[in-house]
């Protein structure tokens, strides 16, 4: 089925269960022959240089979701999308695990990958979630926050 040109399929989860992305692309993609570009992101897990035995996530359940729904609306604002799909885990997640999930869609691959990492720089910096880190040696991790070339790489959004 083809979509008239201002179709705009948008869909925001905050979940536990982890994700398949190529699944997920294609049901955002599925019958539309209006696009030109799909665009996907996986943020993983990382293991810290094999210090993390998991990174614990929290959030509020609703603000998260009015928060990263309100960023997406924003990215719709300055991209001419036809499609974004955000994902964002919470609870315990092992390195080599998927975390965050962004796909975006659009007639042109431009502006699909400009919001996708307006998207991402919003996630890594302003989105709110609570990042602990737990150590395989059992000590206590610390709370995770933005690093600066996060926060420099989301200042190239404001104007």
């Amino acid at each position: 089925m083809t979509h008239p040109a201002h179709f705009c399929q948008v869909s925001v989860r905050v979940q536990a269960e982890t994700f398949d992305a190529v699944a997920e692309a294609q049901r955002l993609t599925e019958g539309r022959t209006d696009l030109g570009a799909v665009v996907t992101f996986t943020g993983l897990c990382r293991d810290e240089g094999g210090t993390l035995a998991a990174l614990e996530i929290e959030h509020y359940p609703g603000m998260a979701e009015a928060e990263i729904l309100r960023t997406v609306e924003e990215a719709r604002g300055r991209w001419p999308l036809q499609g974004a799909l955000v994902i964002h885990r919470f609870g315990k997640i092992k390195p080599g695990e998927p975390i965050v999930l962004v796909v975006t869609t659009s007639i042109h691959r431009t502006e699909a990958f400009e919001a996708a990492a307006f998207l991402m720089d919003y996630l890594k910096t302003r989105a709110p979630f609570w990042k602990k880190q737990h150590l395989i040696d059992q000590s206590a991790g610390d709370w995770v926050a933005a690093k600066d070339q996060d926060e420099a790489a989301a200042e190239r959004w404001k104007a």
